[in-house]
Protein backbone atom coordinates (compact mmCIF):
# COMPACT_ATOMS: atom_id res chain seq x y z
CA UNK A 1 0.00 0.00 0.00
CA UNK A 2 1.04 3.26 -0.53
CA UNK A 3 2.37 5.70 2.50
CA UNK A 4 0.91 8.94 1.90
CA UNK A 5 2.14 10.66 4.33
CA UNK A 6 5.67 10.49 4.02
CA UNK A 7 5.61 12.30 0.28
CA UNK A 8 6.15 15.77 -0.70
CA UNK A 9 3.57 18.20 -1.94
CA UNK A 10 4.62 18.03 -5.18
CA UNK A 11 5.09 13.79 -4.91
CA UNK A 12 0.80 13.99 -4.01
CA UNK A 13 0.34 15.80 -6.54
CA UNK A 14 1.87 14.01 -9.42
CA UNK A 15 0.23 10.66 -7.01
CA UNK A 16 -3.69 12.63 -7.59
CA UNK A 17 -2.64 13.77 -11.15
CA UNK A 18 -1.94 9.73 -11.49
CA UNK A 19 -5.63 8.82 -10.46
CA UNK A 20 -7.14 11.49 -12.30
CA UNK A 21 -7.60 13.94 -9.92
CA UNK A 22 -6.96 17.80 -10.11
CA UNK A 23 -4.30 19.08 -8.23
CA UNK A 24 -5.83 21.01 -5.47
CA UNK A 25 -6.70 17.39 -3.94
CA UNK A 26 -2.77 16.46 -2.90
CA UNK A 27 -3.15 20.07 -0.97
CA UNK A 28 -6.23 18.91 0.28
CA UNK A 29 -4.89 15.83 1.57
CA UNK A 30 -1.41 17.37 2.45
CA UNK A 31 -3.61 19.38 4.62
CA UNK A 32 -5.64 16.52 6.32
CA UNK A 33 -2.07 14.07 6.79
CA UNK A 34 -0.23 17.49 8.96
CA UNK A 35 -2.89 17.96 10.75
CA UNK A 36 -3.58 14.67 12.77
CA UNK A 37 -6.46 13.25 10.22
CA UNK A 38 -6.83 9.52 11.92
CA UNK A 39 -8.87 8.14 8.77
CA UNK A 40 -9.59 8.92 5.04
CA UNK A 41 -13.34 8.83 6.27
CA UNK A 42 -12.45 12.11 8.62
CA UNK A 43 -11.10 14.20 4.80
CA UNK A 44 -14.42 15.71 4.59
CA UNK A 45 -14.42 17.87 1.79
CA UNK A 46 -13.07 15.11 -0.03
CA UNK A 47 -15.34 13.13 -2.78
CA UNK A 48 -16.84 10.03 -1.00
CA UNK A 49 -15.34 7.84 -4.02
CA UNK A 50 -11.96 9.15 -3.83
CA UNK A 51 -11.52 8.35 0.16
CA UNK A 52 -13.13 5.18 -0.70
CA UNK A 53 -10.34 4.80 -2.92
CA UNK A 54 -7.71 5.81 -0.69
CA UNK A 55 -8.95 3.85 2.19
CA UNK A 56 -8.71 0.71 0.16
CA UNK A 57 -5.12 1.33 -1.57
CA UNK A 58 -3.17 3.98 0.70
CA UNK A 59 -1.82 3.11 4.37
CA UNK A 60 -2.50 6.11 6.90
CA UNK A 61 -0.02 5.86 9.38
CA UNK A 62 -1.37 6.38 13.39
CA UNK A 63 0.67 5.31 15.96
CA UNK A 64 -1.20 4.59 19.68
CA UNK A 65 -0.67 5.64 22.98
CA UNK A 66 0.70 2.82 24.74
CA UNK A 67 1.74 4.90 28.02
CA UNK A 68 1.54 8.34 28.60
CA UNK A 69 4.01 9.27 31.71
CA UNK A 70 3.66 12.70 33.40
CA UNK A 71 7.12 14.15 35.62
CA UNK A 72 5.50 15.09 39.12
CA UNK A 73 8.93 17.47 38.83
CA UNK A 74 8.40 19.19 35.77
CA UNK A 75 5.24 18.02 33.95
CA UNK A 76 8.00 16.58 31.32
CA UNK A 77 5.12 14.03 28.68
CA UNK A 78 6.53 10.79 27.78
CA UNK A 79 4.74 8.80 24.93
CA UNK A 80 5.24 5.46 24.25
CA UNK A 81 3.70 4.95 20.96
CA UNK A 82 2.97 1.99 19.03
CA UNK A 83 3.53 1.55 15.50
CA UNK A 84 1.20 -0.40 12.92
CA UNK A 85 3.69 -3.26 13.34
CA UNK A 86 3.59 -3.40 16.96
CA UNK A 87 6.83 -2.16 17.56
CA UNK A 88 7.09 1.21 19.84
CA UNK A 89 9.03 3.96 20.40
CA UNK A 90 9.34 6.68 22.54
CA UNK A 91 8.61 10.63 22.68
CA UNK A 92 9.57 13.19 24.92
CA UNK A 93 7.45 16.43 25.28
CA UNK A 94 9.39 19.45 26.96
CA UNK A 95 8.05 22.94 28.25
CA UNK A 96 10.43 25.94 28.40
CA UNK A 97 10.03 29.54 29.16
CA UNK A 98 10.21 29.73 25.03
CA UNK A 99 7.79 27.39 23.82
CA UNK A 100 7.67 23.31 23.74
CA UNK A 101 10.24 20.55 22.38
CA UNK A 102 9.34 17.69 21.50
CA UNK A 103 12.32 15.03 21.32
CA UNK A 104 11.99 12.32 18.69
CA UNK A 105 12.98 9.24 17.88
CA UNK A 106 14.24 7.98 14.30
CA UNK A 107 14.77 4.47 14.64
CA UNK A 108 13.07 1.29 16.62
CA UNK A 109 16.06 0.77 18.26
CA UNK A 110 19.56 1.88 18.18
CA UNK A 111 22.99 0.09 16.57
CA UNK A 112 25.64 2.50 18.10
CA UNK A 113 26.07 0.37 20.95
CA UNK A 114 26.70 3.40 23.35
CA UNK A 115 27.65 2.14 26.73
CA UNK A 116 25.63 4.67 28.81
CA UNK A 117 22.58 5.11 26.21
CA UNK A 118 19.40 2.57 26.99
CA UNK A 119 18.51 3.29 23.16
CA UNK A 120 20.96 0.40 21.98
CA UNK A 121 19.96 -2.52 24.34
CA UNK A 122 18.05 -4.98 21.79
CA UNK A 123 19.72 -3.07 18.57
CA UNK A 124 18.17 -1.84 15.82
CA UNK A 125 15.40 -3.42 14.28
CA UNK A 126 14.17 -1.30 11.87
CA UNK A 127 14.30 2.24 10.04
CA UNK A 128 11.45 5.16 10.95
CA UNK A 129 9.58 6.32 7.45
CA UNK A 130 9.59 10.14 7.29
CA UNK A 131 5.73 9.27 8.02
CA UNK A 132 6.30 7.92 11.33
CA UNK A 133 9.13 10.42 12.27
CA UNK A 134 6.32 12.70 11.42
CA UNK A 135 3.36 11.77 13.46
CA UNK A 136 5.36 11.87 16.80
CA UNK A 137 4.89 15.91 16.07
CA UNK A 138 1.61 15.76 14.66
CA UNK A 139 0.92 13.34 17.53
CA UNK A 140 2.23 14.74 20.31
CA UNK A 141 0.51 18.15 19.60
CA UNK A 142 -3.01 16.66 18.93
CA UNK A 143 -2.78 14.72 22.28
CA UNK A 144 -1.29 17.62 24.65
CA UNK A 145 -3.41 20.17 22.74
CA UNK A 146 -0.37 22.46 22.73
CA UNK A 147 1.69 23.83 19.92
CA UNK A 148 4.94 22.32 19.31
CA UNK A 149 7.57 25.25 18.44
CA UNK A 150 11.12 23.19 18.57
CA UNK A 151 12.06 19.66 17.81
CA UNK A 152 15.19 17.85 18.72
CA UNK A 153 16.17 14.22 16.73
CA UNK A 154 17.76 13.07 19.81
CA UNK A 155 15.61 10.05 20.98
CA UNK A 156 15.72 6.31 20.12
CA UNK A 157 18.31 6.09 17.36
CA UNK A 158 21.08 7.60 15.24
CA UNK A 159 19.34 9.97 13.04
CA UNK A 160 22.36 9.56 10.65
CA UNK A 161 22.31 6.14 9.74
CA UNK A 162 18.24 6.83 8.86
CA UNK A 163 19.67 10.00 6.67
CA UNK A 164 17.47 9.73 3.27
CA UNK A 165 14.29 9.22 6.29
CA UNK A 166 15.28 11.67 8.33
CA UNK A 167 16.47 14.18 5.19
CA UNK A 168 12.39 14.09 4.41
CA UNK A 169 11.27 14.27 7.24
CA UNK A 170 12.82 17.58 7.73
CA UNK A 171 11.83 18.79 4.46
CA UNK A 172 8.09 17.75 5.12
CA UNK A 173 7.88 18.85 9.01
CA UNK A 174 9.45 22.89 7.83
CA UNK A 175 7.39 22.73 5.28
CA UNK A 176 5.01 26.18 5.36
CA UNK A 177 0.91 23.97 4.53
CA UNK A 178 2.00 21.77 6.91
CA UNK A 179 3.13 22.13 10.67
CA UNK A 180 5.92 24.81 9.64
CA UNK A 181 8.73 24.34 12.09
CA UNK A 182 11.61 26.33 10.65
CA UNK A 183 14.96 24.69 10.31
CA UNK A 184 16.40 27.11 13.35
CA UNK A 185 13.82 25.32 15.12
CA UNK A 186 15.62 22.04 14.87
CA UNK A 187 18.76 20.61 16.17
CA UNK A 188 19.57 16.84 15.01
CA UNK A 189 22.53 14.87 17.26
CA UNK A 190 24.66 12.20 15.98
CA UNK A 191 27.45 10.07 17.62
CA UNK A 192 29.53 11.07 14.69
CA UNK A 193 29.17 9.12 11.04
CA UNK A 194 31.64 11.74 9.69
CA UNK A 195 30.60 10.99 6.28
CA UNK A 196 27.24 11.67 6.82
CA UNK A 197 28.27 14.90 8.33
CA UNK A 198 29.81 15.70 5.45
CA UNK A 199 27.17 14.78 3.37
CA UNK A 200 24.81 16.76 5.25
CA UNK A 201 27.15 20.13 5.20
CA UNK A 202 26.46 20.19 1.83
CA UNK A 203 22.50 20.81 1.88
CA UNK A 204 23.51 23.66 3.92
CA UNK A 205 20.50 23.71 6.09
CA UNK A 206 19.88 26.24 8.98
CA UNK A 207 19.34 23.31 11.95
CA UNK A 208 21.56 22.99 15.18
CA UNK A 209 23.75 19.82 14.98
CA UNK A 210 24.86 18.21 17.76
CA UNK A 211 27.98 15.92 18.08
CA UNK A 212 27.93 13.60 21.00
CA UNK A 213 31.98 13.77 21.91
CA UNK A 214 31.82 12.26 25.57
CA UNK A 215 35.58 12.33 25.11
CA UNK A 216 38.60 13.53 23.95
CA UNK A 217 40.44 11.10 23.25
CA UNK A 218 40.45 8.05 21.50
CA UNK A 219 40.98 5.25 24.66
CA UNK A 220 37.89 6.62 26.60
CA UNK A 221 35.68 7.75 23.44
CA UNK A 222 35.94 3.69 22.14
CA UNK A 223 35.21 2.54 25.41
CA UNK A 224 31.65 4.75 25.78
CA UNK A 225 31.29 4.81 22.35
CA UNK A 226 31.98 1.88 19.63
CA UNK A 227 31.13 3.88 16.46
CA UNK A 228 34.84 5.55 17.28
CA UNK A 229 36.98 2.87 16.65
CA UNK A 230 36.12 3.10 12.78
CA UNK A 231 36.38 7.37 12.69
CA UNK A 232 38.50 8.93 15.65
CA UNK A 233 38.35 11.79 17.14
CA UNK A 234 41.15 13.59 15.46
CA UNK A 235 39.35 12.51 11.86
CA UNK A 236 35.56 13.70 14.08
CA UNK A 237 36.90 16.84 14.68
CA UNK A 238 38.50 17.72 11.13
CA UNK A 239 34.75 16.94 9.83
CA UNK A 240 33.64 19.02 12.50
CA UNK A 241 35.90 21.80 10.98
CA UNK A 242 34.36 21.35 7.63
CA UNK A 243 30.64 21.39 8.22
CA UNK A 244 31.45 24.65 10.48
CA UNK A 245 33.57 26.23 7.11
CA UNK A 246 30.60 24.93 4.57
CA UNK A 247 27.71 25.94 6.77
CA UNK A 248 28.67 28.69 8.84
CA UNK A 249 26.43 27.25 11.69
CA UNK A 250 28.54 26.46 15.14
CA UNK A 251 28.13 22.90 16.61
CA UNK A 252 27.10 21.69 20.15
CA UNK A 253 29.41 19.45 21.48
CA UNK A 254 27.51 16.85 24.12
CA UNK A 255 29.66 15.61 26.61
CA UNK A 256 27.90 13.20 29.35
CA UNK A 257 29.79 13.72 32.34
CA UNK A 258 30.46 9.89 33.89
CA UNK A 259 31.89 9.54 36.88
CA UNK A 260 35.92 8.73 37.07
CA UNK A 261 35.41 8.13 33.27
CA UNK A 262 35.85 10.88 31.19
CA UNK A 263 35.53 13.96 34.22
CA UNK A 264 39.00 14.25 35.61
CA UNK A 265 41.09 18.00 34.83
CA UNK A 266 43.01 16.34 32.10
CA UNK A 267 40.43 15.47 30.35
CA UNK A 268 38.80 18.90 30.72
CA UNK A 269 42.36 20.29 29.76
CA UNK A 270 42.71 17.99 26.53
CA UNK A 271 38.67 18.99 25.53
CA UNK A 272 39.55 21.91 25.61
CA UNK A 273 42.71 22.03 23.56
CA UNK A 274 40.78 20.08 21.29
CA UNK A 275 38.31 22.64 20.80
CA UNK A 276 40.87 25.36 20.15
CA UNK A 277 39.80 27.53 17.32
CA UNK A 278 36.33 25.84 16.89
CA UNK A 279 33.33 27.93 17.14
CA UNK A 280 30.82 25.92 19.19
CA UNK A 281 30.26 24.97 22.85
CA UNK A 282 30.05 22.37 24.71
CA UNK A 283 26.77 20.87 26.77
CA UNK A 284 27.46 18.95 29.80
CA UNK A 285 24.91 16.49 30.35
CA UNK A 286 25.07 15.22 33.89
CA UNK A 287 24.55 11.38 33.50
CA UNK A 288 21.34 9.76 33.33
CA UNK A 289 21.17 6.69 35.16
CA UNK A 290 20.36 3.21 33.34
CA UNK A 291 19.25 0.20 35.43
CA UNK A 292 21.50 -2.40 33.08
CA UNK A 293 24.69 0.10 32.89
CA UNK A 294 27.22 -0.05 35.87
CA UNK A 295 28.22 3.58 34.97
CA UNK A 296 27.13 6.61 37.61
CA UNK A 297 26.59 10.49 37.31
CA UNK A 298 29.56 12.46 37.86
CA UNK A 299 30.02 14.65 41.11
CA UNK A 300 32.48 17.31 39.28
CA UNK A 301 30.23 18.42 36.59
CA UNK A 302 30.49 21.79 37.95
CA UNK A 303 34.65 21.76 38.59
CA UNK A 304 34.63 20.38 34.94
CA UNK A 305 32.61 23.34 33.36
CA UNK A 306 34.75 25.73 35.75
CA UNK A 307 37.75 23.94 34.10
CA UNK A 308 36.69 24.76 30.73
CA UNK A 309 35.90 28.43 31.08
CA UNK A 310 39.12 28.75 32.54
CA UNK A 311 40.44 28.19 28.88
CA UNK A 312 37.98 30.01 27.40
CA UNK A 313 35.72 27.18 26.06
CA UNK A 314 31.70 28.11 25.84
CA UNK A 315 30.34 24.98 28.28
CA UNK A 316 26.74 24.93 29.94
CA UNK A 317 25.27 22.48 32.00
CA UNK A 318 21.91 20.44 30.68
CA UNK A 319 19.10 21.18 32.69
CA UNK A 320 17.17 17.40 33.92
CA UNK A 321 13.75 17.23 32.78
CA UNK A 322 11.73 14.28 33.25
CA UNK A 323 14.41 12.21 35.84
CA UNK A 324 11.13 10.63 37.55
CA UNK A 325 10.08 8.70 34.13
CA UNK A 326 13.11 8.13 32.75
CA UNK A 327 12.65 10.79 29.74
CA UNK A 328 15.94 12.39 30.45
CA UNK A 329 19.00 12.26 27.84
CA UNK A 330 20.29 8.95 27.34
CA UNK A 331 17.61 6.85 29.42
CA UNK A 332 14.98 6.43 26.24
CA UNK A 333 14.37 3.08 25.21
CA UNK A 334 12.83 0.94 22.33
CA UNK A 335 9.75 -1.22 23.72
CA UNK A 336 7.87 -4.08 22.37
CA UNK A 337 4.95 -5.70 23.55
CA UNK A 338 6.89 -8.55 24.42
CA UNK A 339 9.93 -7.31 25.76
CA UNK A 340 13.51 -9.24 25.14
CA UNK A 341 16.27 -9.13 27.95
CA UNK A 342 18.79 -7.40 27.35
CA UNK A 343 22.04 -5.60 29.27
CA UNK A 344 24.96 -3.47 28.82
CA UNK A 345 28.37 -4.85 28.27
CA UNK A 346 30.36 -4.31 31.54
CA UNK A 347 34.30 -4.43 30.45
CA UNK A 348 36.33 -1.77 31.54
CA UNK A 349 33.47 -0.10 33.30
CA UNK A 350 32.52 -2.44 36.26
Amino acid sequence: MTELKSMTLEELEAYFKELGQPKFRAGQVFGWLHHGAESFGEMSNLPRALRERLEAECLLTVPRVERRQVSRLDGTVKYLWRLGDGNCVETVLMRYKHGNTVCVSSQVGCNMGCVFCASTLGGKVRDLTPGEILDQVIFTEKDSGERISNIVLMGIGEPLDNFDHVLRFLTLVNHPKGMNIGMRHISLSTCGLVKKIDKLAQLGLQLTLSVSLHAPDDETRSRLMPVNRAVGVELLMDTCRRYFETTGRRISYEYAVIDGVNDGDEQADRLARLLRGQPGHVNLIPLNEVAESPLKPSRRVRQFQRRLEGHGVTATVRRKLGGDIDASCGQLRRRSMLERDASFPEEGFS
